[in-house]
C-alpha cells in the first residue's frame, strides 16, 4: 500500500502535507527527544518579532469545551536570536521544510524582520502573520484591512527571495477581498485561518478568565469555519493555500485538502497530544486506500 503523500509549496518539496502550526510546537528542537521530527512534512516555527517579547500577563490560556483561548502575546526571543540560534539548533536534527512565522507592528518592522529570515539558510518559507495591531493606524490589525494587508505583503516581497505565505485573520467580513489583495501585492501563497476572537468569563469572580480580556479561539470548534474560508479563498485565488484551524486527525487533513489546501497545519491539538502529527501521517495511507486515493495531490480542491 504505497501512497504518494508528497506535496509542493512554491517549489519547496515536502514529503507529506502535515505541518505543526506556529505557536503550537515551539521552535521544533524542543521535541526532538520525544519524536522523530523528520517524519513531519514541515515545521512552522513559533512566531517571531523584531525585538524579544515577554508576552502578555497571566493568565493567558483558557480552556473551552471544543478548543482553547490564548492571549500569549507573541512571546519570543526576537528575530536575531531565532536566525542565529533557534534555526541552526533545529537544523542539526531536522531536514525537511522550515517555515518562519513573522509578526510586526509596522510595515517597516515586517520588512526588516522578514529580510533577516530570508537571509537565513535554514529557512525555506516565510509566513507573515498579519493579525498584529498596526501601531501607526490606531491599533487595527493589518489583516482586517485589504490596503494594510497589501502594504505588508508588498514590503516583504521587496526584500524576500524565498516564498512568502501570508497568514490571514478570520476576523473579517470578506476573507476573499483580503486574500486577493495579498495575491495582487505579490504573495506566493496564503495560510488560513488564524484564530477567531473569543472570550471566557469566570462566573465566580465575574471577571474575564484571560488577563487581556479577549484571546484567540483555536481547536475543533473552528474547523468548519477554516474549511469554509479555505474553500472560498482557493476558488478565488491562483496561489497555493496552507489550511489551518481545528485539524486533529487524518480525516481532517483530507477534508481541508479537498477544500483547496495544498498542505495542512495542525495547531492546538499538538498541545493536547504532542504526537498527533506523526499519528496523522501514519494514518493517512490506510485512509487514502479506503477512499481510493493514490496521490494526495489529486484531491486538492476537488470539492470545488
Amino acid at each position: 500500500m504505497v501512497k504518494n503523500l508528497s506535496v509542493d509549496l512554491c517549489g519547496v518539496s515536502l514529503p507529506n502535507p502535515v505541518i505543526p502550526a506556529s505557536g503550537c510546537f515551539g521552535f521544533g528542537a524542543e521535541l526532538a527527544d520525544s519524536l522523530d521530527l523528520n517524519v513531519l512534512g514541515g515545521i512552522c516555527l513559533k512566531g517571531g518579532t523584531e525585538q524579544a517579547r515577554f508576552g502578555n500577563p497571566t493568565p493567558r490560556i483558557a480552556e473551552c469545551r471544543e478548543g482553547m483561548l490564548n492571549s500569549v502575546g507573541l512571546e519570543n526571543p526576537g528575530i536575531d536570536a531565532i536566525v542565529a540560534e533557534k534555526v541552526p539548533q533545529l537544523r542539526r536534527v531536522y531536514h525537511n521544510a522550515v517555515i518562519a512565522n513573522i509578526s510586526g507592528f509596522s510595515v517597516e518592522e515586517y520588512r526588516r524582520s522578514c529580510a533577516k529570515a530570508d537571509s537565513c539558510a535554514g529557512i525555506d518559507i516565510i509566513e507573515v502573520n498579519i493579525s498584529c495591531p498596526n501601531v501607526h493606524n490606531g491599533g487595527m490589525a493589518f489583516g482586517t484591512d485589504a490596503a494594510s494587508a497589501a502594504a505588508v505583503t508588498k514590503a516583504v516581497k521587496e526584500v524576500c527571495r524565498k516564498p512568502v505565505f501570508v497568514k490571514l485573520s478570520p476576523n473579517v467580513t470578506d476573507i476573499v477581498k483580503i486574500a486577493r489583495a495579498c495575491e495582487d501585492a505579490g504573495a506566493d501563497g496564503l495560510t488560513l485561518i488564524n484564530t477567531l476572537l473569543g472570550m471566557r468569563i469566570d462566573i465566580r469572580s465575574r471577571r474575564p478568565v484571560l488577563a487581556a480580556g479577549m484571546g484567540g479561539l483555536s481547536g475543533a470548534a473552528v474547523f468548519p469555519v477554516a474549511v469554509r474560508m479555505v474553500h472560498q479563498v482557493s476558488r478565488a485565488c491562483r496561489i497555493p493555500v496552507m489550511g489551518c484551524g481545528g485539524v486533529s486527525c487524518a480525516e481532517d487533513v483530507l477534508e481541508m485538502m479537498m477544500a483547496g489546501a495544498s498542505a495542512v497545519q495542525v495547531g492546538a491539538e499538538n498541545l493536547r497530544n504532542p504526537f498527533v502529527c506523526p499519528e496523522i501521517i501514519a494514518a493517512l495511507p490506510a485512509l487514502m486506500e479506503r477512499l481510493g486515493i493514490e496521490d494526495i495531490r489529486e484531491i486538492v480542491g476537488c470539492a470545488r
